[in-house]
């Protein structure tokens, strides 16, 4: 059986492609509703890449988050208006040793002296 090329996505904060592996994915979710009747939406991980929707991939890494913020690639790449709360993807990439279950390229231990 012959096996396939690994998917390659898009990285939205610096637009370079990678293997969907390498890049976290990432959903939108409605969070409330304020007192205009706006709907208050969030940028959430999704590591497990099991959320329905519509999602978006960014690269486990604070420059990325911070370019595609400021880029407001959010937004279009998951085609909702306004400007999404990225907190909780902050708060994730924040915390030291967490890819979101991204791999690394030193996760693979194939070529490794033992």
């Amino acid at each position: 059986m012959v096996r396939g090329a690994p998917p390659v996505r898009t990285c939205v904060g610096c637009r370079k492609r990678a293997e969907a592996s390498e890049l976290l994915r990432v959903v939108a979710v409605v969070r409330g509703v304020d007192q205009l009747g706006n709907e208050l939406i969030a940028v959430e991980p999704d590591p497990a890449r099991i959320r329905s929707g519509r999602g978006a991939h960014v690269h486990p890494d604070p420059a990325c988050l911070a370019l595609a913020e400021r880029r407001r690639a959010f937004g279009r790449a998951l085609r909702i208006s306004g400007v999404p709360d990225t907190g909780p993807l902050v708060a994730m990439l924040a915390t030291p040793g967490t890819t979101g279950g991204a791999r690394t390229p030193h996760d693979s231990k194939v070529g490794r002296p033992s």
